[in-house]
């Protein structure tokens, strides 16, 4: 079968909004491969592609989202039918066909796949049966989406922000979501998702979607213990206001701000008395859907703190929910970090534990630590296949939520994920080679080198395979290092950095950052040189997207680590009282760090103008700006107040220190322009 020119294609008389957004997806794909906008209609004697509802001749499986594809032939005319169930099988099958047929990939907007123009395309007339996913719902979590916020001018974000954000879902077979991060009601996210057929479902932090208690009541001590009927209103406002749309519950109670409730209320000082609390205010959530909502899907986030309670036998679920287990953040299925507390408690279902169960799993996290929030997942590809396998393994096959971020830096993890919620294992290698044959024209190979080289190149900070450090490492603990160094506590360690270096000194403390981050930079480094050899040779789309989606780490991974390693020694060189020395060295790690902010704005280019301006949460800026402060300070150690005399002592010719007028010499230099002459002369020293 060809299909070229104007496709005719039949659509149902009355389309779902689902169907819709699926049908003007194809069109769009259509016009841009075969350069004609497809005709549509409801003739389906003269349609090339007939879309409707499954019948029985159409042997489609009685299952939700399935959908066939049957081509039938009558003369010289050749049509094909995509049949469904329902209209997420529709959806679905709309999308195979931009896929198999048309070559769109499911990020081919946030990868800026280039799509090849022709006259027609040549479909085999193969009939095709979508197979049942592994995962019954699959999904994203829209979180720490501040690149979202910040790429267009409206807040919350319009439905410019938000439609390639549920394309990109539905394209590689999510069916659900949590469309962002405590944003305002009034935005449009939550209507447009369920508007293109997505279930909406819950942050584990505002259980059932409702409102955050300290906003709707501020100035009310948070506590269900106090205020049962302030908060049951809540949710019972979130549940009528949900309860004709797809939802999957979350049933959860923790503090305001996602921490653990006994923070703002230490009365509930044992297990017991936690796991009591949180078992009753869960029931009482499930009664209350119950009571509104016909045959309901809850769940339960076994998140932090609440799946170290369950798996200490302190909480009662209802037996019907399912039970979602989480990762740490760092793609290992153990409880996650905790400041300096890491218990690492196992985070998967054994076989004393019934019912159906489903996983949150990060492949970007934030954490104000060693996350990667603005970087690819640091961990091999093989790494995460295990991980997820063993969830699989362990029956955690009915919920898989992942932590999708900003979606551009993490198009490739996002891409594996999606691999395995639908097939339910891949094998590493043949995927990269598909991804990359995928959104690549050339040097297929050498590209999926780098891809594979990057979790190399990571910095290993603690004895676990997980301990890998994402970018965040280098920007939170280096302003807490410079917070800690300018408020004079040099004397005593930093305990907010126990969780890495261990009850080490301050000096021993900084040492430890110094020693991991010069190994690393250099790592990072060779990967960059590897890198940079290839887009010398790259036509000009690949050369910008391996700028954009490899480049583009490695410059944040070794500019952040060099800059890190700079601070560190500028420390040590300040404690041997070398103060010019600490303030060149301070330069020099505000110049490395000034080198990833370039690449943000490097990255900006085209529909991605202004995509990092919003960079508030590893916040580069905030680390160049913080070492500049730290530069200002150490140039007050010798040079203050006339800033000549560094200048004199180093820099001025020996024939001209005792005879220059103090009336003649002004203007000192900058800090910059002083720094970058005392590096030549010490380095000529």
């Amino acid at each position: 079968m060809k299909l070229g020119g104007t496709v005719r294609i039949c659509a149902p008389h009355t389309l779902s909004s689902p169907v819709r957004h699926a049908l003007d997806m194809l069109i769009r794909d259509m016009n841009t491969v075969l350069g004609h906008e497809p005709l549509t209609g409801n003739d389906p004697g003269a349609a090339d592609i007939i879309i409707r509802y499954a019948e029985e001749e159409d042997n489609c499986e009685a299952r939700p989202e399935a959908f066939v594809l049957r081509f039938r032939a009558d003369g010289n005319r050749v049509w094909l039918t995509v049949a469904a169930s329902d209209d997420l099988g529709l959806v679905y099958g709309i999308l195979h066909i931009s896929r198999a047929y048309l070559g769109i990939q499911p990020f081919w907007f946030w990868a800026d796949q280039t799509v090849p123009a022709r006259s027609f395309v040549e479909v085999p007339c193969e009939d095709y049966e979508a197979p049942a996913p592994k995962v019954r719902f699959r999904g994203w979590f829209v979180n720490d989406e501040v690149c979202l916020i910040g790429w267009k001018e409206p807040y919350p974000p319009s439905r410019e922000v938000w439609l390639p954000v549920f394309e990109a879902l539905l394209r590689s077979g999510g069916n659900m979501v949590i469309p962002g991060t405590d944003l305002p009601k009034t935005g449009v996210h939550l209507a447009l998702a369920a508007e293109m057929g997505l279930w909406i479902t819950h942050h584990h932090a505002e259980p059932l979607g409702a409102e955050m208690f300290l906003r709707a009541y501020p100035g009310k001590r948070a506590s269900y213990k106090d205020e049962p009927e302030l908060f049951e209103r809540l949710w019972r406002e979130a549940i009528e206001k949900q309860r004709y749309h797809k939802v999957l519950w979350v049933l959860s109670f923790r503090g305001q701000g996602d921490k653990p409730f006994w923070e703002n209320d230490p009365s509930f000082d044992t297990p017991e008395k936690r796991g009591a609390m949180i078992s009753r205010v869960i029931r009482r959530q499930y009664d209350m859907i119950a009571e509104k909502v016909e045959k309901p899907v809850c769940c339960v986030a076994l998140y932090g703190e609440i799946s170290e309670l369950y798996k200490g036998g302190h909480i009662d679920l209802p037996p019907d929910v399912i039970q979602i287990w989480a990762d740490n953040g760092y793609g290992k299925m153990v409880s996650r970090r905790h400041g300096n507390l890491n218990l690492r408690i196992p985070a998967l279902p054994d076989n004393r534990v019934s019912g159906k169960h489903g996983i949150y799993y990060h492949v970007t996290f934030h954490d104000l630590q060693a996350s990667n929030h603005l970087t690819m997942f640091q961990g091999p590809a093989g790494f995460l296949r295990q991980e997820l396998q063993s969830a699989f393994d362990a029956g955690a096959t009915e919920y898989l939520l992942v932590n999708s971020g900003n979606i551009r830096p993490h198009v490739y993890t996002l891409d594996l994920v999606q691999t395995m919620w639908n097939e339910g294992g891949l094998d590493p290698d043949k995927h990269l080679r598909q991804f990359v044959e995928s959104y690549y024209g050339g040097h297929h190979e050498e590209i999926a080198e780098l891809y594979r080289s990057y979790a190399d190149a990571s910095i290993p900070y603690g004895p676990h395979t997980d301990d890998l450090a994402g970018e965040e490492f280098y920007h939170h603990p280096a302003r807490r290092i410079i917070g800690h160094w300018l408020q004079g506590k040099m004397g005593s360690p930093d305990e907010g950095l126990f969780w890495a270096t261990g009850k080490l000194p301050f000096l021993e403390q900084v040492r430890w950052f110094e020693e991991r981050c010069a190994a690393g930079q250099k790592a990072w480094a060779d990967w960059l040189t590897h890198c940079e050899k290839l887009m010398d040779r790259l036509a000009e789309d690949d050369k910008r997207r391996v700028a954009d989606h490899l480049r583009f780490h490695g410059v944040l991974h070794q500019s952040g680590a060099e800059g890190f390693m700079w601070l560190c020694r500028s420390f040590a060189a300040y404690c041997g009282q070398l103060y010019p020395q600490a303030f060149v060295l301070a330069s020099q790690s505000m110049w490395a760090y000034s080198r990833g902010l370039q690449a943000l704005r490097d990255a900006e280019h085209g529909k991605w103008e202004r995509f990092y301006s919003a960079d508030w949460l590893t916040n580069i800026e905030s680390t160049v700006s913080n070492v500049d402060t730290l530069r200002r300070f150490l140039r007050m150690h010798g040079d203050s107040p006339d800033f000549f005399l560094w200048y004199k002592e180093y820099l001025m010719p020996e024939t001209e220190k005792y005879i220059y007028l103090e009336n003649t010499h002004r203007n000192p230099l900058s800090d910059d322009e002083l720094a970058a002459r005392l590096k030549d002369c010490f380095k000529s020293g």
